[in-house]
């Protein structure tokens, strides 16, 4: 069985969905018959490679928030992280265009090593203090290489702007086609489909009916709604403190 994710390493959600899905996975008798596929999804397709800002900047411009309730936000979101186990910086992160990550994704495909570069580079945008953004292709490179590819090879890649990016572009259209207007986006054997960073459950429900049956795309819509948080083209719902 194939389950393919659309996301983006600047999507916070996809880095605890991630997390979510990949809890339910471990428990699911067949999981070792589970293909897991990333497919590509830019939050900010217009953004230009160059144009950096903070994330509680760019935060309070796209939901007319104080920076107050922008970084109650983010608080939120490391709670969230943290119950996941994972690190998440919730100060003085930055936002940027993730095209040429995603074309890397896609090299790291054909290496076999996929899900280990996506989950180096969330951990490199969520947890660490040095940015992927700001530090040029150098940074991608060092990362890259941490998750087992070749440095040339990648700079041969990020020096050539054409490299990957229709297989980019293919996901990009493919979830428009299957109805994904944010992400997390889980599809399950092209027979169901999760939307948004569910909890661990609901993936485990998913799992066990997309292997049980084959029938057109279901979505699966449970859990609470802040559960099931997503990012789409006008950015991250920012949940908010009770």
């Amino acid at each position: 069985m194939r389950v393919e994710i659309w996301s983006d390493i600047a999507c916070p959600w996809c880095y605890v969905g991630k997390a979510r899905f990949e809890k339910a996975l471990a428990a699911f008798p067949h999981r070792d018959d589970v293909e897991v596929v990333h497919r590509s999804f830019e939050l900010d397709p217009g953004r230009a490679k160059g144009d950096v800002q903070p994330v509680i900047t760019m935060l309070t411009r796209k939901y007319g928030m104080s920076e107050a309730q922008a970084q109650a936000g983010e608080d939120n979101l490391g709670a969230q992280a943290a119950a996941e186990g994972l690190d998440y910086r919730t100060r003085d992160r930055d936002h940027g265009n993730t095209f040429d990550m995603h074309r890397l994704l896609h090299f790291a495909k054909e290496q076999g090593r996929q899900d280990a570069l996506i989950q180096i580079l969330y951990r490199a945008n969520f947890a660490e203090e040095r940015s992927v953004f700001t530090e040029g292709d150098e940074r991608l490179v060092e990362l890259a290489v941490e998750a087992g590819l070749d440095a040339e090879a990648v700079r041969r890649v990020l020096g050539d702007p054409q490299a990957y990016a229709d297989e980019v572009r293919a996901d990009e259209r493919e979830a428009a086609q299957l109805g994904a207007t944010g992400v997390p986006f889980f599809v399950l054997d092209r027979a169901y489909g999760v939307s948004g960073a569910q909890p661990a459950e609901v993936f485990t429900q998913a799992l066990a009916q997309a292997w049980g049956e084959r029938s057109p795309l279901k979505l699966v819509e449970q859990g609470d709604q802040e559960g099931g948080a997503a990012c789409g083209p006008d950015g991250c719902a920012v949940p908010q403190q009770g």
